[in-house]
């Protein structure tokens, strides 16, 4: 049987316009695998204004790309963090937020790996 690794959970919410940096950027640390939604959402300012024709209105929610990943340390949990805060900074508002949580089980249900081992792609596996 192999050894206990932690499992972590980082989601990071960032602007639509970052989506492609930061999936390269998490593909060139040597991330495996991420999932990405397209959600809306708000922070402190409840929105934002726009200009659209001249036009002011104000968004009550703003569109934004949501990113899970799994990583195996604390380690990768950092160097994760580290990339999506670098590629995903503007210095402006709604730059978004990461969070990480410890996972308590992984199953890869093709196979029924658990823990480490289903979180990671080998090579004979890929497709």
């Amino acid at each position: 049987m192999a050894e206990e690794v932690t499992l972590i959970k980082v989601e990071a919410v960032v602007r639509d316009e970052a989506f492609v940096d930061v999936k390269n950027a998490l593909s060139e640390i040597g991330v495996n695998g991420l999932t990405a939604y397209q959600v809306v959402g708000c922070g402190a300012q409840r929105g934002a204004r726009h200009y659209v024709r001249g036009q002011e209105f104000e968004a009550q929610v703003v569109p934004k790309i949501k990113f899970e990943v799994v990583v195996s340390s604390e380690e990768w949990e950092q160097k994760t963090i580290d990339v999506i805060k670098k590629v995903a900074f503007t210095g402006h508002h709604g730059d978004g937020k990461i969070f990480s949580y410890n996972i308590r089980q992984a199953v890869k249900i093709r196979t029924g790996d658990t823990g480490y081992e289903a979180i990671q792609t080998l090579k004979d596996e890929e497709d």
